[in-house]
């Protein structure tokens, strides 16, 4: 961090693009990092617990919530992240600087 500190030990403030990229960069590494466990979780359960041949209807049911909730976040994530470029690319287009 010490391009945040200046020779004379202040801090420096940060410019709306390097707020707006940081904010990106923590939102995607948190979706990606729940996302992630979730699916280890769930090809544990899957692979290494023993499962009876005929599923309970609670299984079953948590199933079904499961896969459209994993599209949402991977949809949200892809989402977050393109939507970052985009806007990037509109704003030199425009010529717009935050700095």
């Amino acid at each position: 961090m010490r391009h945040l500190y200046r020779s004379d030990n202040t801090v420096k403030k940060l410019s709306n693009s390097e707020i707006k990229a940081r904010l990106i960069f923590v939102v995607g590494i948190t979706l990606s990092f729940v996302f992630g466990i979730s699916m280890l979780g769930i090809l544990y359960g899957v692979l290494f617990v023993v499962q009876p041949l005929q599923p309970s209807p609670t299984d079953e049911a948590f199933l079904s919530i499961l896969a459209p909730a994993f599209m949402a976040l991977l949809g949200l994530l892809g989402g977050v992240l393109a939507s970052n470029g985009l806007r990037d690319r509109q704003d030199k287009e425009k010529g717009n600087t935050d700095d």
